[in-house]
């Protein structure tokens, strides 16, 4: 099974405001119809895995993207949903090793996985294959932040890199795994 990430953050480094807002990604020189290449890696994956605190944030975006898709909420707290709308949402919990072993024994072939401390601890695990990482120009100076806590570095390969010419900059990147433990 493959893991990635997919996701937005400032220049220095912030993927929310620290009240969880996401108003900085909005970019008035960005084209219509523009969506970073969004649409073609969600169709590349077959299941969304996140944290608590980001589902909670997203899911009241009215346009959220792909909702068929089984989305798997990483979570110890019970998740009370309405019927309906997130028929496809499932509570897992444990380890990420143990989560990334239940993914791929129900037959998931590419999982997204999202969220600051989902992302950190999936990495840290060495269980994330890559990481498009868009860069929004903005300095929020305070928020919260893509990456914390490691024990050790996290070697990655450059695999391209994009300017879309609104400001806005992805890289990507393969995460090398033959230096962690």
């Amino acid at each position: 099974m493959k893991a990635s990430v997919f996701i937005a953050a400032s220049v220095d480094g912030f993927i929310a405001r620290l009240d969880n807002s996401l108003d900085w990604l909005e970019n008035p020189r960005t084209r219509p119809g523009q969506d970073y290449g969004y649409q073609q890696f969600i169709q590349s994956i077959d299941a969304f895995l996140m944290g608590r605190g980001t589902f909670d944030v997203i899911r009241k975006l009215k346009d959220w993207s792909a909702p068929e898709l089984p989305t798997f909420i990483l979570t110890h707290r019970p998740l009370r949903l309405p019927a309906g709308k997130f028929s496809h949402v499932e509570r897992i919990q444990g380890a990420p090793a143990e989560v990334y072993r239940e993914l791929e024994f129900r037959g998931y072939q590419h999982i997204y996985v999202d969220g600051a401390q989902v992302v950190s601890a999936f990495l840290s695990a060495s269980l994330i294959d890559e990481m498009i990482i868009t860069r929004i120009p903005i300095l929020l100076g305070r928020g919260i932040p893509l990456f914390s806590g490691f024990d050790y570095e996290i070697k990655l390969e450059l695999l391209s890199a994009i300017d879309f010419g609104d400001g806005f900059t992805q890289n990507k990147f393969r995460v090398l795994k033959e230096n962690q433990p």
